[in-house]
């Protein structure tokens, strides 16, 4: 399996911006569809974005679209989610996560999680 480590993670006050970074080793990370997902507090973990391994289509949860964007760079096995107009409501853990397609289902390598706090 590959390797999966979240950066970028902090606090942000409503409106703001950041950039959340998952850096993978171990395999080709240009074999697999990247994605994104979120754990709130008290809540199951939520599908925020995927993209897909070889032309980059992307997908998005309703709650994000429009305000997050999701990249990858297969020369730095590296994938993006940048995050605008951020909302209280998006405090969560993020984790990025791998798999050979880009549906929730079917991604089985994980990241250990970056925090992010949008304060009002």
């Amino acid at each position: 399996q590959v390797q999966l480590v979240e950066s970028g993670g902090g606090l942000v006050q409503a409106g703001g911006s950041l950039r959340l970074s998952c850096a993978a080793s171990g395999r080709t990370f240009s074999n697999y569809a990247g994605g994104w997902f979120r754990q709130a507090p008290g809540k199951g973990r939520e599908f925020i974005a995927a993209i897909s391994r070889n032309y980059g289509t992307t997908y998005y949860a309703d709650s994000v679209k429009g305000r997050f964007t999701i990249s990858r760079d297969n020369a730095k096995s590296t994938v993006y989610l940048q995050m605008n107009s951020l909302k209280t409501e998006d405090t969560a853990v993020y984790f990025c996560a791998a798999g050979s397609i880009p549906v929730p289902a079917a991604f089985s390598s994980w990241g250990q999680g970056t925090q992010v706090t949008v304060s009002s």
